[in-house]
């Protein structure tokens, strides 16, 4: 297992476990700090949905930003337990919840403020992402990380695009 820390907020500075697997692909430091400098003003109070999430990082930034709630939704059940082994040793497994399942299948109790989606690029698809912005509130936000051209979803409109690496972050709004 490989360590990844919180940029930023309470937890800064603390690290997580994430699984060495070629079935996860952490986003790096710099662009998970751009990502929230972009949707800072969602984040207190906030509902958020960290889809695909692999190690459970962002979804953690989240809570370490002020976030009311995270469902992390990770199809692995194997990388779902070392979100919820994360989760317990930060003490916030009253602030979230872990689904191991399908994103593009799972179906929210409630509508979400923030919906943070990071799909694996090696077979990188839009339908999954555009079912679950579904359960977005009228106020809330998208963000994409993706491989390539910010891709159209359905019924939300793209607000902005910043590229790092091999990937682009796209922001999309109601």
């Amino acid at each position: 297992m490989d360590n990844i820390k919180v940029t930023s907020g309470k937890f800064r500075g603390r690290a997580i476990k994430s699984p060495n697997s070629k079935l996860t692909h952490p986003m790096g430091a710099r662009e998970k700090l751009a990502l929230f400098n972009m949707i800072a003003d969602y984040l207190p109070g906030a509902v958020v949905l960290d889809a695909y999430a692999g190690s459970g990082a962002l979804g953690v930034e989240a809570l370490s930003r002020g976030t009311k709630h995270v469902v992390f939704v990770e199809k692995n059940p194997q990388i779902a337990q070392v979100i919820r082994r994360n989760l317990a040793e930060l003490g916030l497994d009253e602030m979230a919840e872990v689904h191991d399942e399908d994103a593009g299948n799972f179906l929210p109790a409630s509508e979400l403020d923030i919906i943070i989606a990071d799909p694996p690029y090696d077979n990188f698809d839009t339908r999954g992402v555009e079912n679950l912005a579904n359960f977005l509130k009228k106020t809330g936000v998208l963000v994409l990380s993706h491989p390539s051209e910010a891709p159209e979803i359905s019924g939300l409109n793209l607000s902005k695009t910043r590229k790092y690496a091999a990937a682009r972050i796209s922001i999309y709004t109601k």
